[in-house]
Parts: C-alpha cells; sequence; structure tokens
C-alpha cells in the first residue's frame, strides 16, 4: 500500500513539474492543480494510511485529525486558486491573442 501511493505521488508530481514546465498557460493550470493534489495526498499521509477512526469509547490507535483538516483546508484553497488562474488565463488569452505564458507568439506559428 505504501509503495503504490509513493508511486502515486511521485507520477503526480513529476506531471505537475512537466505541465508547469510548458509554454501554455493552460498547462501551467493543469500542472498547478497537480502540484496541489500531491501535496494534499502527501499531507494527508502524514495522519498515517492504516489508522482506525477516531470514534468515542473504542480503543485503539486513532489516526491524527490534524492533517486531515489541513488537507480540508488546501482542498477549499486550492480551488479556489484554481478558480482565479483560468480566469487569469482566459483573461490573458483575450488580451494578447494567445495562450503563451510569456504573451509572445511562436516563429513557427506566425505565417
Amino acid at each position: 500500500m505504501e509503495a503504490l501511493f509513493a508511486v502515486t505521488l511521485g507520477l503526480l508530481t513529476a506531471s505537475g513539474v512537466y505541465l508547469l514546465l510548458r509554454a501554455r498557460t493552460f498547462a501551467v493550470v493543469l500542472g498547478l492543480t497537480l502540484l496541489s493534489y500531491a501535496v494534499n495526498l502527501f499531507l494527508f499521509a502524514m495522519g498515517r494510511l492504516s489508522g482506525e477512526a477516531a470514534v468515542l469509547g473504542q480503543g485503539g490507535t486513532p489516526a491524527d485529525p490534524v492533517p486531515q483538516a489541513l488537507v480540508l483546508t488546501a482542498i477549499v484553497i486550492g480551488f479556489a486558486m484554481t478558480a482565479f488562474l483560468v480566469v487569469l488565463a482566459l483573461r490573458g488569452v483575450a488580451e494578447l491573442g494567445n495562450d503563451h505564458v510569456d504573451g509572445q507568439q511562436d516563429e513557427e506559428s506566425t505565417p
């Protein structure tokens, strides 16, 4: 289970970094979203993957609720930032006429 979780985190992080290095705004937004998912899963794993639910009156070692609260907060903040980045990217496309991160046209796409 832990190996699968580590591979998933690695793939999400690698895909996010790859998309961040692209020159298109939509790819950058997707890359930031994938990186935020990877960070959320990493924070969630800090509360132990095999913990039990914290129910009063039952024995056992409950999972730590602090990473779960952090992940819930990060999901809300990540959603708001993704919405802001999409609006910012659409505004850039409308004003610049292309979707490059630096706002300059490629040489091969110009007539």
